[in-house]
């Protein structure tokens, strides 16, 4: 059965998971994006510029955000519009890894267009790593 926006309301929570991110996810992801940015892969280099360690690249941690919400929909295409602020970085143990977890909520519903805004709350070890993360999706 599809989702029609009549069947939401705000503050409903639509979907939720959460990401595995290991040191092999990083370099997986520099190889498919062509950032092979350092900080992403050598503790050395990204401690010389006063990170912690290693970091995830920003727009894995949003892609990896978002899949929830495309899994909710069932369709990419259905996906509008997507915008997040990044409000701290996610750093990548090399043993333990790190686990992004993501919850999608309803924020709006334009009956008339069909088009749904969903909140994302993304959190790793309990802070907030994208702020202010809407996500519009059609369901007409």
């Amino acid at each position: 059965m599809k989702v029609q926006p009549a069947d939401l309301e705000v503050g409903q929570i639509v979907a939720e998971g959460e990401f595995h991110l290991t040191r092999d996810s990083l370099v997986r992801y520099a190889g498919a994006s062509g950032d092979f940015n350092p900080i992403h892969y050598r503790d050395d280099v990204a401690q010389s510029v006063g990170l912690p360690g290693v970091l995830a690249h920003g727009m894995l941690t949003m892609g990896v955000a978002v899949q929830p919400v495309v899994d909710w929909v069932g369709d990419p295409a259905r996906v509008v519009d997507y915008q997040v602020r990044f409000t701290r970085p996610v750093p990548v143990d090399a043993a333990d890894g790190a686990t992004l977890s993501v919850v999608a909520k309803v924020g709006a519903i334009d009956i008339e267009s069909g088009v749904v805004r969903v909140d994302l709350t993304v959190t790793f070890g309990g802070d907030t790593v994208l702020g202010k993360a809407q996500v519009r999706v059609s369901l007409a």
